[in-house]
């Protein structure tokens, strides 16, 4: 027997009925029996009141819960077999090699991974990483069958990249080989140039546990990692289009001018005003809009009294109705219908609506419709409240009436709430918020709800057709996913969760206020009947009373989570994007705090950027991937009894420089490797002393002595023994290395900016001044802009002429002019050459300058202390030096008091002065 497809193609048999399965130990006669299983322990859970009060538990009922679940692999609010499912894959774990032990670098490759791919495409949501994208870094940290965990999984693409990481062809796709005994190799850059192909990866399936604060989030991740039968799928949205279609057929027609009907494509809708000169009614469509053009004048005349006038200029025209799903008379802003697109045997045609079309519509607005829908008030926010002034309070309020007809009878016939997935995309995209463009771009506005003056009213009836076909396309595209664990809670709280049970983390928070996913997922929830209960959600939203005080305090929580769930020495990959600096020293403070250390900052280049990311000139292009580690046991039991020694610090050096890359690079290039700088191993070290709550045992000078006595030295960065010669050998391969390019905004990096520029070639003030002050505009305004000289002589060493020429000026000059090469140190003319250029010191010999230079920045914080209004301009650096003494002395009210002195912007813009402050208010008790 064969059946005709929604693409007019003929399939193959219909589907077997499923045979046994087997589930967490128990085999059932087949998935429905499975399902039903399960179904009634959730149901015994959800009466448990201790149960409910699991952070982040959704709002909804019981039934509703139980109706979007498919327990036990997805719950739509905590899932109770969690642990179950870890214990069962960690028995089910190939056997490893004896000897075996895990150790990875971070992943420093830059990836660049496009949003074309049809699985990515397959269901949307407001924001995800392609999954090809994180298979690289799946592959990289992970082993066949090892557990993946992603507590902000959205759309649940970790669980689909854990899947593919068993597809061959997926990931032959990403430029790997695949052997056939399971070898993963990728192409490298060997010796004298030449690609070769090196080891990369074991090749096989991993296991994906995901979670998620919002429902209709981990609706669509359960829809993307779990099996489905297409034909079935298509079958049953036959049958649900055919009844539609009949029922609803009379709302989407129209008389042509030859009297045959028409079938209605696309309404547009126009707002109408009040001309504030003659009070008389403007239709928006016909008085701004250039039909000719095809565009919306800025200015425009007053069709009765031609006054000039513009949108801002004008009043609303309201008209007052009677709500029977509120049953009350409410006011709402006037729209009128002003276009019908229609087809007539295959053509298309526009009119303006005539009376039968506006009889029609007043028919189906009077009509009740005999299906549920949700008639929710829009929940707090600045999204879901911001078109209460124009009377859309409500969830109805957003559809026309004839689309809301559809939505509700198209939900009502569906089988399962499973099949509603293909739903998702018309309950956001067939609204008024669909803005009408006569070139391409309409359509809604992504990240907001806005709603605006030309709405375009796409005809779901038509539409409804198109989306069935694209949901079995992509249920053919995810036949042979397996069903992976997936759960409904908030992420700082996820105590049924083992510790030290997950292998390997990726997650993609939200950032900021980048996104309010609670909002923009209420029209989606509301008709799924299980809301995301906010009050843990991970936002800075001021109609939340939370801003980045609370945001940092539930990243923290949530990050604490995840080091507590992950097994000690192995990595958690976060992918950020965000234009703000606070939010990018909120995650970074927030990690720390947890017990994580960053070992390498990447880019991931996801090719499309969001609407923000194109049109604003200072937003960030490429997304940020941190790769940050859970130190080992050892290392934590070792460091219990050395922490108040100097032992303490270089055993935490020597087990970071173990987790750090040893090169990176960009296409042919290597690059310097920023987290093997001395200043930025000195600051990591500080801050994991700080977490733990142990004084600093070490100055930065005797850090930079004792860096340079325990560890070798290349091109500026530090290295254990058995790494240096990796580098030595990439480098022979690769050239010279490519420096970063500094950005001066500041003290700190006005220093990092001059001790690069000198070192490389010392000058003198006159030949470096000019550089100088070609950087001088991006200095923040509330840093205290230092003369170059005061910077010069507290950081740096100038050559007098007396004695010897110091060996950097040496080396830089003897290289450069062929005159002075092979002479001795004192000679005349090399002495003469070298007067007066400044060069940065030797570390054994730079601990008198480094004393000088503390002992003003202090003199000057004691100035900060006594100064009884707000500071608004500073030295950042004596902020920091002041803190840090302040810590050492655990003088906390310092910190506290002077943190509220200056701008909070500042404050929160600077990891230091964040680091400080955040674990001084611990330490109080706040």
């Amino acid at each position: 027997m064969t059946t005709q497809d929604l693409f007019g193609e003929t399939s193959v048999q219909p589907p077997k009925p499923s045979g046994p399965v087997t589930c967490l130990g128990m085999t059932f006669e087949n998935d429905e029996a499975r399902r039903a299983h399960f179904t009634e322990e959730l149901r015994k859970k959800l009466q448990d009141p201790e149960f409910r009060k699991i952070e982040g538990f959704p709002i909804g009922s019981d039934e509703a819960i139980l109706n979007l679940s498919d327990p036990p692999y997805y719950t739509a609010c905590p899932n109770p077999w969690i642990a179950d499912f870890i214990a069962e894959w960690e028995a089910q774990k190939p056997e490893q090699p004896e000897g075996n032990h895990y150790h990875r670098e971070p992943f420093a490759a830059d990836v660049s991974e496009g949003k074309n791919d049809p699985i990515y495409n397959a269901h949307s949501y407001h924001t995800k990483v392609p999954h090809k994208a994180i298979m690289r870094y799946i592959l990289h940290y992970t082993q066949p069958g090892d557990i993946v965990f992603d507590g902000f999984c959205g759309t649940g693409m970790t669980g689909v990249a854990a899947q593919m990481c068993g597809n061959r062809n997926e990931v032959a796709s990403l430029g790997y080989q695949v052997k056939q005994d399971g070898t993963i190799l990728q192409e490298e850059i060997g010796e004298n140039g030449k690609k070769t192909w090196t080891f990369f990866s074991r090749f096989g399936a991993r296991r994906a546990a995901l979670n998620d604060l919002s429902p209709a989030a981990t609706y669509i991740a359960h829809n993307y990692n779990t099996p489905v039968n297409s034909l079935e799928f298509e079958r049953e949205t036959n049958r649900i289009l055919k009844e539609v279609e009949k029922e609803c057929a009379w709302m989407f027609q129209t008389k042509h001018s030859d009297g045959r009907l028409g079938t209605i494509n696309y309404t547009v809708w126009s707002d109408v005003f009040v001309c504030p000169e003659c009070a008389n009614e403007i239709v928006f469509w016909d008085a701004a809009v250039d039909h000719d053009k095809g565009k919306v004048n800025d200015d425009f005349p007053c069709p009765h009294c031609t006054a000039q006038l513009t949108k801002r200029k004008l009043d609303r025209s309201w008209v007052t109705v009677f709500d029977k799903e509120l049953n009350e008379t409410i006011k709402q802003a006037k729209q009128t219908p002003v276009l019908i697109n229609y087809s007539v045997a295959g053509k298309r045609f526009e009119k303006k609506p005539d009376d039968a079309d506006l009889a029609l519509q007043r028919k189906i607005d009077d009509g009740p419709i005999p299906y549920p829908f949700p008639k929710n008030r829009m929940m707090p926010g600045k999204e879901t409240r911001r078109n209460d002034p124009m009377g859309i309070t409500h969830v109805h309020h957003f559809y026309t009436r004839q689309n809301l007809w559809v939505i509700a009878a198209t939900l009502a016939k569906l089988p399962s709430l499973n099949y509603a997935i293909t739903l998702l995309p018309v309950i956001w995209t067939n609204t008024k918020l669909y803005r009408y463009r006569w070139a391409a771009g309409g359509g809604p506005l992504a990240g907001t709800l806005f709603i605006p003056s030309l709405i375009k009213d796409i005809s779901l009836l038509k539409s409804l057709s198109d989306y069935f076909k694209k949901g079995v396309r992509k249920k053919r595209l995810l036949e042979k996913m397996t069903p992976q664990m997936i759960m409904t809670s908030s992420s700082s709280e996820m105590q049924q969760i083992p510790d030290d049970s997950v292998d390997y983390i990726f997650t993609d928070p939200p950032f900021g206020a980048n996104l309010n996913y609670s909002e923009l997922n209420f029209l989606w929830e509301s008709w799924l009947k299980v809301l995301t209960n906010y009050d843990t959600e991970a936002i800075e939203n001021d109609a939340h009373k939370k801003g980045s005080i609370e945001y940092r305090s539930i990243m923290a929580a949530c990050f604490g989570e995840f080091y507590r769930k992950l097994k000690p020495g192995r990595w958690m990959t976060v992918e950020f994007s965000n234009t703000k600096a606070s939010v990018w020293n909120s995650i970074q403070t927030a990690l720390n705090e947890a017990g994580f250390i960053v070992a390498n900052v990447s880019a991931l280049d996801k090719k499309q950027g969001s609407f923000k990311a194109v049109t604003t000139p200072t937003a960030v292009k490429q997304d940020l991937v941190i790769s940050a580690y859970k130190p080992n046991g050892g290392f934590e039991e070792r460091f219990q009894k050395e922490a108040q020694t100097e032992e303490g610090v270089w055993d935490f050096v020597r087990t970071h420089l173990k987790y750090l890359p040893v090169t990176k690079r960009q296409g042919p290039l290597m690059l310097f490797v920023p987290e093997r700088d001395p200043r930025i191993l000195f600051d990591q070290m500080i801050a994991f002393y700080v977490r733990k709550g142990y004084p600093v045992p070490i100055s930065s000078q005797e850090f930079q002595v004792g860096l340079a006595q325990r560890f070798i030295e290349r091109d500026g960065m530090y290295f254990l023994p058995d790494q240096v010669a990796e580098y030595d050998r990439k480098k022979m391969t690769s050239g010279e290395l490519k420096q970063m390019s500094m950005f001066v905004s500041d003290e700190a990096s006005a220093i990092q900016w001059l001790r690069q520029l000198i070192k490389e070639k010392p000058q003198t003030f006159s030949d470096i001044n000019p550089q100088f002050m070609q950087q001088l505009g991006g200095w923040s305004k509330n840093e205290a802009q230092l003369d170059l000289r005061e910077l010069l002589n507290q950081n740096f060493l100038s050559y007098d002429g007396k004695g010897p020429v110091p060996e950097q000026i040496h080396a830089y000059l003897s290289t450069n002019w062929k005159e002075l090469r092979n002479l001795p140190k004192d000679d005349p003319a090399l002495v003469t050459k070298a007067r007066d250029r400044w060069y940065v010191p030797d570390p054994n010999k730079a601990g008198d300058l480094e004393k000088l230079r503390e002992k003003a920045l202090l003199k000057e914080f004691e100035e900060y202390k006594e100064v009884k209004k707000k500071l608004k301009v500073f030295r950042l650096e004596a902020v920091r030096a002041g803190f840090k003494k302040a810590w050492q002395e655990r003088d906390y009210a310092v910190i506290v008091a002077v943190a509220d002195k200056i701008p909070n912007n500042v404050l929160e813009e600077d990891p230091k002065l964040l680091m400080w402050y955040d674990q001084a208010v611990t330490r109080m008790g706040g």
